[in-house]
C-alpha cells in the first residue's frame, strides 16, 4: 500500500495525477483536518501531531496488516518523519517499509520561507487570513512553480476551490503552525531521519523556492547513504508540473 501525504496549503488532490499512474497499485491519500474537504474546527490547534494520529486511524480503517510505503510531500514530510520517529519508539501500530520525502522544509533554519508564510505566523496572521481571496491565493500558489512548468488557470481554480471550502482559506493562519513545530520537534523529527531503520529516499524539484536545494542538502547529511532524485526542471510541487517524471522516480525509490 503507497500512501500519499500531502502538504500546506493544498490537499490530497494533488496526488490524483501520480495515482492514476500506478494502475494495479493499492493506493491511500486523505485530506489533513483543516485541509481540502475535511472538516475546519475553530477555535482549533492544528498539529503536527495530531496529523499522524489521523494517519494511523485511516491506515488502521483501510490497510490494516499491510506494510505501507510513504510518499510526503511539504508538510506531509513532517508528518511521514513524526511517523517515522513512532516506528523507532515502538509505538506505531503499522509497518513502515519506505519513506519517499519531497520538497518539504524539514530542515527550516535552511528553508526560504515566503513573506506569506511569515506573516501569517505574526500577530497580522488573522488579519491576513480574513482578507485572502482567489486572486491573492493564485499569485502566490503561482511563485511555486518552476518558470518551466507555469500554475495552469484550471489547477489554479481547483485548488482554490478545496482550499476555501469551508472557509478553509480563513484558517490559514492556523494551519501554518506546523512551520513552529519543525523547531521544537528538530532533535525528534531529524533524529528519525537519521536512525529509522527502514528504506528512505528523497525525490527532489530543484526550482523550489521555498524547500531549496539547501534543505536538501541538510537532509543528505542527516541520512548519507538515502537514495537521492533530483528533478532539476521543476519546482515545489513537481507531482503536479510533471506528474510522469515525478511518478518514475517515486517508482524507482519504491521498487529499487
Amino acid at each position: 500500500m503507497i500512501l500519499f501525504l500531502h502538504g500546506y496549503p493544498s490537499s490530497g488532490f494533488d496526488f490524483r495525477e501520480v495515482i492514476e499512474r500506478l494502475p494495479g497499485r493499492a493506493t491511500l491519500t486523505l485530506d489533513f483536518l483543516g485541509f481540502g474537504l475535511s472538516d475546519k474546527p475553530r477555535p482549533h490547534r492544528y498539529s503536527i501531531v495530531e496529523h499522524a494520529d489521523i494517519v494511523e486511524q485511516v491506515v488502521a480503517a483501510h490497510a490494516a496488516g499491510k506494510p505501507i510505503d510513504v510518499v510526503a510531500h511539504d508538510m506531509g514530510t513532517s508528518v511521514a518523519t513524526e511517523l517515522m520517529a513512532r516506528e523507532l519508539d515502538g509505538e506505531l501500530p503499522f509497518r513502515l517499509r519506505r519513506v519517499v520525502l519531497t520538497n518539504g522544509g524539514l530542515i527550516i533554519e535552511r528553508a526560504s520561507l515566503r513573506p506569506i508564510q511569515r506573516l501569517l505566523q505574526s500577530p497580522a496572521g488573522p488579519l491576513l487570513a480574513s482578507l485572502a481571496s482567489r486572486p491573492m491565493f493564485t499569485r502566490e500558489f503561482a511563485r511555486l512553480f518552476s518558470e518551466g512548468h507555469p500554475l495552469d488557470p484550471r489547477e489554479a481554480a481547483a485548488q482554490w476551490s478545496l482550499i476555501s471550502h469551508g472557509n478553509g482559506h480563513r484558517i490559514a493562519h492556523l494551519l501554518c503552525a506546523y512551520v513552529r513545530e519543525r523547531t521544537t520537534y528538530a532533535d525528534r523529527w531529524h533524529g528519525a531521519i537519521r536512525c529509522w531503520q527502514g528504506q528512505a529516499g528523497f525525490v527532489w524539484g530543484l526550482r523550489d523556492p521555498v524547500a531549496t536545494p539547501h534543505v536538501l542538502d541538510g537532509l543528505r547529511e542527516l541520512r548519507p547513504a538515502a537514495s537521492v532524485i533530483e528533478l532539476g526542471h521543476l519546482g515545489h510541487y513537481p507531482q503536479i508540473e510533471d506528474p510522469d517524471a515525478f511518478t518514475t522516480a517515486v517508482l524507482s525509490q519504491l521498487d529499487g
